[in-house]
């Protein structure tokens, strides 16, 4: 497991919340065990609607597990709400990281969050995704386009193999590239269209101005009800670095943080084509 961070070697190593609960609030089945991974999910809430336990069974991989076992970590204690902004980002994030061709795990866990939630929402609905509604592009591993859609616009893929990875899509016979392709094309031209600030050309001063202003009126606020905060330290064309302080500063959801707050806020406001890192000293 060379090419794993020491978090996702712990929690394939050392699992935590394995199990199922009986008469469940949540209640969801992903994946497919003659594709490789599955994963069952179930949750209970307290008189708050918090999640006062979540448990997970899977078939899989280490990545898998890993991925599961740090999702209900995170899920834990929150307000469905609050949960419903964990993405598959956030669990790489939480993990330190996954390898490019196992986000497809991070993936299947934000897929069984989902289906929970709608499960416990509809009274006991067992609910197929809408994704899972869409044309199957990929028949080897029964992929919609609406699940590649959907991939393609929220991790903001390019390619044919970033597909495969977050998917599976195309991972096998390749009959599908074709239209893969199509749809890549398609979504990247649609969000191109919809953000004609991401695509206007600006000067590296102007750039630095616009990622200052989002870091001091969207990002900084949010981490300051936490005690955290953070400083922009360099811009090196679209890589921009940051440096944590206060309650941020060391935190083990820190790189979830830096995700899912940050780098998305700059995402959005400034250009689709920053990656914020954090400055190490």
């Amino acid at each position: 497991m060379g090419d794993y961070t020491d978090k996702v070697k712990d929690h394939y190593l050392n699992p935590r919340n394995v199990g199922e609960i009986s008469d469940p609030d949540g209640y969801a089945e992903v994946g497919n065990i003659t594709c490789g991974d599955a994963l069952r999910l179930t949750f209970k809430l307290d008189k708050d609607k918090k999640i006062s336990d979540i448990k997970f069974k899977t078939f899989g991989c280490g990545s898998a597990i890993a991925s599961a076992s740090i999702l209900t970590e995170l899920a834990k204690g929150k307000t469905l709400e609050e949960v419903k902004k964990i993405s598959n980002k956030d669990i790489a994030a939480a993990l330190g990281g996954l390898p490019r061709e196992k986000m497809h795990c991070s993936v299947m866990g934000e897929e069984a969050l989902e289906a929970a939630i709608r499960f416990y929402e509809t009274g006991g609905e067992v609910a197929i995704p809408k994704e899972k509604e869409g044309i199957i592009i990929c028949k080897c591993f029964g992929v919609t386009d609406l699940e590649i859609e959907k991939a393609v616009l929220e991790n903001n893929l390019r390619t044919i193999q970033d597909v495969t990875n977050f998917t599976k899509a195309g991972g096998s016979c390749g009959g599908c590239h074709g239209e893969i392709q199509k749809i890549i094309d398609r979504v990247l031209q649609e969000k191109a269209r919809k953000s004609p600030a991401v695509t206007t050309r600006m000067t590296t001063l102007q750039k630095i101005e616009k990622i200052r202003s989002v870091l001091d009126t969207e990002v900084r606020p949010l981490l300051a009800r936490d005690g955290g905060d953070c400083e922009l330290v360099d811009v090196d064309g679209n890589e921009v670095y940051v440096r944590f302080q206060g309650h941020c500063s060391g935190c083990a959801l820190s790189g979830m943080t830096l995700i899912s707050v940050v780098e998305k806020n700059l995402k959005e406001k400034v250009s689709d084509q920053l990656n914020v890192k954090l400055w190490e000293e």
